[in-house]
């Protein structure tokens, strides 16, 4: 471009570009460009000289215009790199929509700055996120598609701008949305559409609370942050979408994983609870392998109750409601922390499984239990079966014996393939238990006889068990306590023998019976004894009258006391008696001082008890001594000929007492 300067070289035009350029690369304001044009004016040597340097001040401040421009541009880029790369490094939704807002509020310099996002379910517009706002009700507002300078934005996908909203006939007013902008106290509003190619997803908004317009930049700026905006928007709903979907796969990699183990276990636990049924395993066996695969407590009960195994538990009686229940459902079902599963074969209720320690069971493992409950059923049948073809064989065994129907050689033989030795000394035992169906305690007689070695079944009505035994009246007992508490009911065992070979069984049964007859008749339910220490009853209800044994189990004591110590105690004893039980009398007839009376009776009451003046020792006691006084072979000879020394029986009849 020509100028005076280039043309006339004049000091004035020469000076007054080149103080042009210097506020050009100063990038200084307008005024002082007008002051420089002015100061040339006024130097300059003509009318043409003057009219060129003003030309060169417009093509100056065009230039510093253009220059602004650029730089202004450059820097709203620089911005946009920058929001676009803190957009891109962000992965949470909420954070990006705030980073969104704030940026945008930075580079338009409002005073407010929101965005809206569409509710494609309810068809309209809801504020999300806002920086720099004060109204809640503003920040809770939902614009319906068309509504108001957003809704019309949302609708339409073009920018729109109002210089004074509340003033602006364009839009759609609702009062709702007008109290919100009035309560913010906003103005000027520009709003940009969030696109997704031609899908908007939701409003950019940047306002003033004075009213002013808003510059083409402003509007082409907030635009280019509502694209990036839009792709960030998009990206992190795909991130959210993607981690929400990976932690689904997760879930169902752990649940499939879950259901293989659980699987495998269940595989694990049927294999061996199965090899256990088939080679032959017991019932113990089987409780311990379900403990140890569910990690608890087992218990097995058969269909009466009565406790079958137990493996890892207290002793406790199955609940009969929950056994119900578990029968009528074909479910296991849990009971104050224990899990109950009845054990059927069809319709039929074999028993019943406890599971102790697991009330958290899951459904796993419920199924587990549930099929040990199965193989249980399978065990039990086959135990049955077995024990069925048993029993039948020792009950025929057990009736011949009783009943001498056989040779006595034969039946030695049929008794040792079954594993019972009849050479050994053997008892016989009649067990009475009121009320308990006899076949629930035929089958506790029976376990009972498995663990003796012996033999157990119904004769005549009777239940009967024979078993080794050297004791029977101590054995009788135990076994009365052993059964009783297996049936959960009070059981009385008469007791007899015992006797070696098959020809003294028939006998020792009946004595058997008239012993389980005395019991019962004098009161004693849940008690175990042999005629023998039935006193003077079993006396006269024995078959073989062993008179002497009868004084050495009444007498015994004292008899022994005189023979060590060469006193006289039996002879007060008969004294005393004979005196009416009177101290005074019996002291005239022996002769002695009344204290020595006294003495002796209470050494009498050391060797025999207690108890020895109540009515039945009593009774007891005189008929031994007229036993004694009468016997061919006097005191000495019942002593010596009797064998070991009895413990006498207490006032009872049952319990012995000290000697």
């Amino acid at each position: 471009m020509p100028t005076p300067a280039t043309n006339s070289g004049t000091g004035p035009a020469r000076t007054a570009l080149r103080q042009l350029l210097d506020l050009l690369e100063q990038g200084a304001p307008a005024d002082r460009f007008a002051r420089v044009a002015e100061t040339a004016r006024d130097a300059a040597a003509d009318a043409s000289e003057a009219a060129d340097i003003a030309e060169a001040a417009q093509v100056a401040l065009r230039i510093r215009r253009t220059l602004s421009q650029h730089r202004r541009r450059e820097v709203e880029l620089a911005a946009l790199f920058d929001t676009a790369g803190d957009l891109a490094a962000l992965r949470d939704l909420d954070a990006v929509l705030r980073a969104i807002t704030h940026r945008a509020k930075l580079l338009l310099g409002t005073d407010v700055t929101y965005l809206s996002l569409n509710d494609e379910e309810a068809g309209d517009t809801y504020m999300r996120v806002t920086d720099g706002c004060i109204s809640a009700a503003f920040q809770r507002v939902r614009l319906g598609m068309g509504e108001g300078l957003g809704g019309l934005v949302a609708e339409s996908a073009r920018p729109y701008t109002t210089g004074d909203y509340g003033e602006d006939p364009r839009f759609k007013h609702t009062a709702t949305i007008d109290a919100a902008v009035t309560d913010e106290g906003l103005r000027a509003i520009l709003g940009v559409p969030l696109r997704l190619g031609t899908r908007v997803i939701g409003v950019l908004y940047a306002a003033d609370r004075t009213a002013r317009t808003f510059a083409p930049d402003e509007v082409a700026l907030l635009s280019s942050l509502a694209d990036h905006a839009a792709i960030a928007i998009d990206s992190a709903r795909l991130l959210d979408e993607t981690r929400t979907a990976l932690v689904d796969l997760n879930e169902a990699s752990r649940t499939i994983e879950a259901h293989s183990e659980a699987m495998r276990r269940a595989a694990d636990a049927h294999d061996r609870l199965t090899d256990l049924v088939l080679r032959g395993g017991d019932i113990a066996e089987v409780a311990t392998a379900i403990g140890a695969v569910l990690q608890g407590g087992t218990l097995i009960h058969d269909a009466d109750g009565a406790e079958l195994a137990r493996a890892g538990a207290d002793p406790q009686a199955p609940p009969a409601r929950a056994v119900a229940a578990s029968r009528a459902g074909g479910r296991a079902v849990p009971v104050n922390g224990t899990w109950v599963c009845a054990v059927l074969a069809g319709p039929e209720l074999l028993g019943s499984i406890a599971l102790t320690g697991r009330a958290d069971l899951g459904e796993a493992d419920r199924r587990l239990f549930e099929r040990a409950s199965v193989v249980t059923a399978l065990l039990l049948l086959l135990r049955r079966s077995v024990a069925e073809a048993e029993d039948r064989v020792r009950g025929e065994l057990l009736g011949d014996l009783l009943a001498r129907a056989a040779d006595p050689t034969s039946l030695a033989a049929r008794a040792r393939r079954l594993r019972v030795d009849l050479d050994r000394p053997h008892a016989v035992f009649l067990l009475h238990a009121g009320t308990v169906p006899r076949r629930r305690l035929l089958a506790a007689a029976a376990r009972s006889a498995q663990s003796r070695k012996g033999l157990a079944g119904l004769h005549h009505d009777d239940v009967v068990l024979v078993a080794p035994s050297e004791a029977p009246g101590a054995d009788a007992r135990t076994l009365a306590d052993e059964v009783g508490q297996a049936v959960a009911a009070p059981v009385t065992v008469g007791a007899a023998g015992p006797v070696s070979g098959a020809e003294g069984f028939a006998d020792a049964h009946a004595e058997a019976r008239r012993c389980l007859g005395a019991l019962r008749a004098l009161g004693h339910a849940g008690a175990g004894a042999a005629l023998a220490e039935l006193g003077f009853l079993g006396v006269l209800l024995g078959d073989r009258t062993d008179l002497g044994g009868y004084v050495e189990q009444t007498l015994g004591p004292v008899i022994a006391y005189d023979a060590k110590r060469g006193t006289d105690l039996l002879h007060t004893l008969q004294a005393y008696f004979s005196a009416g039980m009177s101290q005074s009398k019996a002291k005239e007839a022996l002769h002695v001082h009344i204290n020595t009376v006294v003495q002796r009776l209470e050494r009498i009451g050391q060797l025999l008890g207690h108890d020895w003046q109540s009515p039945e020792r009593v009774l007891e006691i005189q008929l031994a001594l007229r036993i004694a006084r009468v016997s061919a072979a006097g005191i000495g000879g019942i002593r010596e000929g009797s064998g070991a020394h009895r413990r006498p029986l207490g006032r009872d009849g049952l319990d012995g007492v000290g000697g």
